[in-house]
């Protein structure tokens, strides 16, 4: 969402904080109109909806050149429409004219390039991506990463979200390649530890073949640990993450100590690849738990 006062009208009194001021902060446009102007009426709308997409990255500021008449002359505005962007408090750039929506959106990009959004807008950006994630549509969700990673290089969560994205369609080579993006002094991150596991187990699902044929091998020998073992693997990788864990609760309960925990270690890896929070978690970590200690 964009923040309330991304587009307002300034006054003569209130330019130094509108514009000067605030452009300390972020980059502002300050547009200079007027009510008879044709131009000035095709480029709001333009210039709005392009500031808009920026999400916060910089602000408009209109002013009636008929109302207040003194800062466009101290500026030497002749014709209009005329946007001026200002930057720490100093005129950076500017266009005169009814420029189309593709212009001014690289007239904005080329002003932020390299800048950071605001630290809530990044924030509210990540969420859609979430949302995007929970509602299993990892397409959209990477376009939303990739919009934060076009403001922010180095955004941890939006690089472990990409690559998440890219795990969860089957790219591990492109997961692997966002992954290498994160300095080693932050591969110890959470979100970035949990997407390294997820395609660590994606590849162990390569290795252990197709779900059908382990199936088959636990039905004619319940007590194959190795093939229910491979099938919690096989199962995960395709997203049946309760049925994954059941395979692996059997095991523990049937024989805690084979291959050194091997059942247990698993499922903690699936945790962790899962997040706490994940619904076959939270089951599964209570089942986990009724089995250890009962």
């Amino acid at each position: 969402m964009a923040p309330a006062d991304l587009i307002k009208d300034t006054t003569t009194q209130t330019f130094v904080k509108d514009v000067i001021e605030e452009s300390k902060r972020q980059p502002v446009l300050i547009d200079f109109w007027a009510p008879w102007c044709g131009p000035c009426k095709q480029l709001t709308p333009v210039i709005e909806k392009a500031v808009r997409a920026a999400k916060g990255r910089v602000k408009l500021v209109k002013m009636n050149i008929d109302e207040h008449p003194a800062i466009p002359g101290q500026m030497g505005i002749q014709s209009i429409p005329a946007v001026i962007a200002f930057v720490n408090g100093q005129p950076a750039d500017g266009f005169m004219g009814a420029l189309p929506e593709s212009q001014v959106t690289a007239f904005i990009d080329k002003l932020t390039q390299g800048m950071p959004a605001p630290e809530g807008d990044v924030t509210a950006i990540l969420e859609e991506a979430e949302a995007a994630m929970a509602a299993n549509d990892p397409a959209t969700a990477a376009a939303i990463y990739a919009e934060v990673l076009g403001i922010d290089a180095t955004n941890l969560a939006a690089l472990a979200g990409l690559a998440r994205c890219y795990v969860a369609t089957g790219a591990l080579d492109q997961a692997k390649q966002t992954l290498a993006m994160v300095p080693e002094s932050k591969r110890g991150d959470a979100a970035v530890a949990a997407v390294q596991t997820m395609i660590d187990l994606a590849e162990q699902a390569k290795a252990v073949g197709p779900v059908a044929e382990l199936e088959q091998k636990v039905a004619a020998d319940p007590a194959d640990h190795q093939a229910r073992f491979d099938l919690a693997v096989a199962l995960n990788a395709a997203g049946k993450r309760l049925e994954a864990a059941d395979h692996l609760l059997a095991i523990i309960r049937r024989d805690r100590k084979w291959d050194d925990d091997g059942a247990r270690k698993k499922l903690v890896q699936f945790f962790e690849a899962w997040g706490m929070d994940d619904d076959a978690t939270v089951e599964s970590r209570k089942r986990l738990s009724t089995i250890l200690f009962s």
